[in-house]
C-alpha cells in the first residue's frame, strides 16, 4: 500500500483520479485539509484541519461487485470506530456514518467504466475526527470523535486500522 500525503488539496477523489491511470491499486491520497471536498451528488464536505480525508485507488473489480464497494468502506469503518473507540456508530445507507444522530462520516465511491470493464473505482472518505467545531449551518447535523470522545485521536493509526479493515473485507469478494 503506498500512502501519498498532503497539506492541503482541492480534493483527495479528485487527485485519485488524476493519477488512477498510473498509480497502483491501493494508492492512497490523504490531505490534512480539503479545499473541494464533496460528496454524493457534488455536496460539498467540510474538510478544516484535523479531520482524516482520504481517497483510495481500489484494486480492479467485477462490475457486479461496485455496488457493495460502499457498503463494504461503511462497515469497515464502524467496526474500526465502535471497536477502537467504544461510540455506537449507525450506517445511513448508502453511504453516511452517524454518531448520536450526526454525521461523522460521508464515504463515496466513483467508478470508470468502459462497456462492461471496471478501468478503475476510487472510494473517497471524510471522516470527522479531531475536528473541534463546525460552522452553524453544521453544528446540528455534524460531528467528530474529538466532539463526542472530548478527546484527539491518531489520524495516522486511525487511517492504517481502517485501510486493512477495508482491504480485508475487499479481498474477500
Amino acid at each position: 500500500m503506498k500512502i501519498l500525503e498532503f497539506e492541503k488539496l482541492e480534493s483527495t477523489q479528485k487527485k485519485a483520479k488524476e493519477i488512477s491511470k498510473k498509480a497502483e491499486p491501493w494508492t492512497v491520497i490523504v490531505a490534512k485539509e480539503q479545499t473541494l471536498g464533496y460528496g454524493r451528488k457534488g455536496n460539498f464536505w467540510y474538510s478544516p484541519k484535523g479531520g482524516l480525508y482520504f481517497s483510495i485507488i481500489l484494486p480492479k473489480t467485477k462490475i457486479e461487485n461496485l455496488q457493495i464497494l460502499t457498503i463494504l468502506a461503511a462497515f469497515s469503518i464502524a467496526k474500526v470506530l465502535k471497536e477502537n473507540f467504544k461510540i455506537e456508530p449507525f450506517i445511513k445507507l448508502p453511504n453516511d456514518i452517524f454518531v448520536n444522530g450526526k454525521k461523522i462520516c460521508g464515504i463515496l465511491t466513483e467508478n470508470i467504466i468502459f462497456g462492461k470493464e471496471v478501468k478503475s473505482s476510487i472510494v473517497g472518505i471524510g471522516l470527522n475526527t479531531n475536528v473541534e467545531k463546525f460552522p452553524k449551518d453544521l453544528e446540528s447535523v455534524a460531528t467528530s470523535i474529538k466532539i463526542e470522545l472530548k478527546k484527539e485521536v491518531d489520524n495516522k493509526d486511525l487511517l492504517e486500522k481502517i485501510l486493512k479493515e477495508i482491504k480485508e473485507k475487499l479481498e474477500n469478494i
